[in-house]
């Protein structure tokens, strides 16, 4: 059976496009109730968006400047929203 993967859309900026890979890849993910993005802390997760950054970098960047953007969004996101209530 011959299937298509649906392509990615047109990204503006490098830092949309590590947001985008890291959450197709599952390394993050989109508090439900504020919009904040969270690190799942999946380190499979993290490899998969890494090799993703290395196989498939946005055109006109090298695949070491994709790879320092996933890590720079990473560093950036925490693993709560910070409007939630702190879980007791």
């Amino acid at each position: 059976m011959l299937m298509f993967k649906e392509r990615r859309p047109a990204i503006r900026t490098l830092r949309s496009w590590a947001i985008a890979v890291l959450q197709e890849a599952g390394a993050i993910r989109e508090c439900e109730e504020h919009g904040w993005m969270q690190d799942r802390a999946d380190p499979h997760a993290r490899e998969r968006a890494f090799e993703i950054a290395r196989r498939d970098p946005p055109a006109g960047v090298s695949c070491e400047d994709a790879i320092a953007d996933l890590r720079d969004v990473l560093d950036s996101i925490g693993d709560s929203c910070p409007e939630c209530p702190a879980e007791q």
